[in-house]
This record gives C-alpha cells, sequence and structure tokens, in this order.
C-alpha cells in the first residue's frame, strides 16, 4: 500500500487549513452498490493496530481488518471536473462503481 503525493499534499494542506495535524484514516465496509465500499475519516491519532502509511510527512491509517482488500493500492487524492477526493487505486477490485467509491473482488 502506498500513499500518493497528491494525497499527501492534500492531507498537509487539510492540516494546514484545521492547525492540527491529521491523518486520513482508510477503511473497507460491507455495502454499497458494489458489495464494499471505502470509507475516508480525518483523524488526529492513530488506534494501537492501525497500519501506518507514510510519505511527505503526511500519514494515511488502515485498520487491520481492512488491509487485505487494500494490498497493493495507492491512495491518491483527485481534483476533477466531477470533485475533489481522495480515491483508491486498488488492482484488487474486480470491478467499481460509477462514483469510485464502492468496489467488489
Amino acid at each position: 500500500m502506498r500513499l500518493a503525493s497528491s494525497a499527501a499534499r492534500r492531507l498537509a494542506k487539510l492540516s494546514q487549513i484545521e492547525g492540527r495535524a491529521l491523518m486520513l484514516r482508510v477503511a473497507v465496509d460491507g455495502g454499497g452498490c458494489s458489495g464494499f465500499q471505502y470509507r475516508f475519516e480525518l483523524v488526529e491519532s492513530a488506534e494501537g493496530d492501525d497500519l501506518r502509511i507514510e510519505a511527505d510527512g503526511q500519514a494515511a491509517l488502515v485498520d487491520p481488518v481492512s488491509v487485505p482488500f487494500l494490498k497493493g493500492s495507492e491512495i491518491a487524492f483527485v481534483d476533477e471536473l466531477a470533485g475533489a477526493q481522495f480515491v483508491v487505486n486498488n488492482p484488487n477490485a474486480a470491478s467499481s462503481c460509477g462514483c469510485g467509491v464502492s468496489f467488489s473482488i
């Protein structure tokens, strides 16, 4: 798993705006139109069993249950006409929905 420079830059900017260090928690939950969905949350601290992924002085956190679903993935930030958001480029996903938030394996 890797945190792309685009995601690290966005996390740094969000931390600057908020005036406190923030990390991105990424989790996989059951549900969504394709079976699984990504959940993103900005947090200030990690849980003891989180996997910590760092890039450019910024960090993303993944809980142990979500790690197998995200193996080999890249967490990025995209700013496109359709909107600006964190995304997961997941090689394990057999298919995904149009919004990019849910996927199947």
